[in-house]
């Protein structure tokens, strides 16, 4: 592996507070690295992303980033986007923007900052694709839960924009904490799906002033549990609105995630549709939490 030192920062992004929400390794000056070697970077922190800068200026109007597991390299993942945005504002461009804009390998995804209230970002997330629809005896055994838990007024369906995920309505906060997959039955039911994340949720919250709960479920991606998802999150937002889930086309809602594994994270959620076109915008909080050299 190179001995080229890189800097690296570590934020929390979807946080209210530091030391909640979910940690990101953002390393800059990375565009010497391989895949290799970025892999096993990210395997060595061992947070669910790690991401790195390419490009210290814009490239083709953003910059190029790349965005690992410590499984495998994604096209696209909501808390490495609006934390990396946030470090190249802060430490590479040095002084407030509206917008930055990130080169993903699903393609430009911009990230714009609200000036009245710091640390705040909201990214365009990719229009979503509905996919296939699972039955709920097979979502059941693999959650650990009883049928009875799903809400059979909506679907058990993949959706993805940008990075897929199956998204489960369930009735109450007891149903989503009751939670415990059965890792067998997970890996048989997502290897033939474009879904590799699991994300359930009711209208019942931990947190007064939120709108739903949520958790995450991604061991494939070597993330049993995700504290704070903005790419499942936005596959969720798309979900909402279609299935008109609170009763109408467009939603602004808060999503709170991570606190049944004391990492509590807070996702915002605006979305509309208009004729056959969803427009997702995702939103959190990054907290700066340390910086430093990689030798």
């Amino acid at each position: 592996m190179s001995k080229q030192p890189l800097s690296f920062s570590i934020v929390d992004v979807f946080a209210e507070h530091k030391y909640e929400g979910n940690q990101l390794a953002v390393f800059r000056h990375a565009a010497h690295l391989s895949t290799e070697e970025m892999l096993a970077i990210t395997r060595e922190m061992n947070f669910s992303e790690t991401t790195f800068i390419l490009s210290e200026e814009p490239v083709n109007g953003g910059y190029d980033v790349r965005i690992f597991t410590p499984k495998e390299e994604v096209e696209f993942a909501g808390h490495p986007t609006l934390g990396t945005a946030y470090i190249i504002q802060k430490d590479i461009v040095g002084h407030p923007v509206q917008q930055i804009v990130l080169n993903l390998k699903i393609g430009q995804i911009p990230v714009t900052f609200d000036e009245k209230n710091p640390g705040m970002a909201w990214m365009q997330q990719k229009p979503p694709i509905f996919g296939e629809i699972i039955d709920l005896d097979t979502i059941a055994a693999v959650l650990g839960i009883p049928a009875s838990s799903i809400d059979p007024r909506y679907p058990i369906q993949e959706v993805s924009t940008g990075l897929p995920a199956l998204i489960v309505p369930l009735k109450s906060l007891k149903d989503v904490q009751r939670c415990k997959v059965n890792r067998d039955l997970y890996f048989q039911l997502i290897e033939p799906l474009s879904a590799k994340m699991i994300l359930v949720f009711c209208p019942e919250t931990c947190q007064a002033g939120n709108t739903l709960n949520a958790r995450v479920f991604g061991d494939y991606y070597g993330a049993p549990e995700d504290p704070a998802t903005g790419s499942a999150n936005g596959d969720l937002a798309g979900y909402l609105v279609k299935y008109r889930y609170f009763g109408n086309e467009s939603i602004d809602i808060s999503v709170e995630q991570g606190f049944e594994i004391m990492r509590p994270s807070i996702l915002y959620h605006r979305a509309s549709q208009k004729e056959d076109h969803i427009s997702i915008q995702i939103g959190g909080k990054t907290i700066y939490t340390a910086k430093g050299e990689w030798v």
